[in-house]
């Protein structure tokens, strides 16, 4: 898990108006918003080892969401990633499901399913019996 809080949360997006909005609405949800502009800035920084989950665009300029995913699954203690997306299909939801995604939402994002997500993620965290369960 994280060295840092466990309730932080990393967004990792490049459109800055919606990492704000998402910010925004996660510390009103009572979490701690740590916001990254791309994958590559969010990997290069360790950023995933201060957090207790990621939530990631998959279509930023230079790394994607998916490579970023590959990228994360070499680190043992990789936190649970939700990949967000403007262009869900199928196709791209089972790419994001085999390189390790914990969920995957289509955007614009549903702001009381985002954060029933990051919720079970915590949830699941802090009860290690549901975390085997998966």
């Amino acid at each position: 898990m994280s060295v840092s809080s466990p309730r932080t949360v990393a967004i990792v997006d490049d459109d800055r108006n919606l990492r704000g909005a998402l910010r925004d609405l996660l510390e009103t949800a009572g979490f701690i918003s740590v916001l990254y502009g791309s994958a590559d800035d969010f990997i290069d920084s360790k950023g995933f080892l201060t957090v207790g989950c990621i939530i990631a665009d998959v279509r930023m300029p230079g790394m994607s969401g998916v490579e970023m995913l590959q990228e994360l699954r070499k680190y043992p203690a990789c936190p649970p990633v939700l990949i967000m997306t403007s262009y869900a299909d199928p196709k791209m939801k089972a790419a994001a499901i085999k390189n390790g995604a914990a969920g995957f939402l289509g955007k614009p994002i549903n702001p009381s399913q985002l954060l029933v997500c990051i919720e079970k993620f915590f949830s699941d965290a802090d009860d290690p019996a549901s975390v085997s369960d998966q």
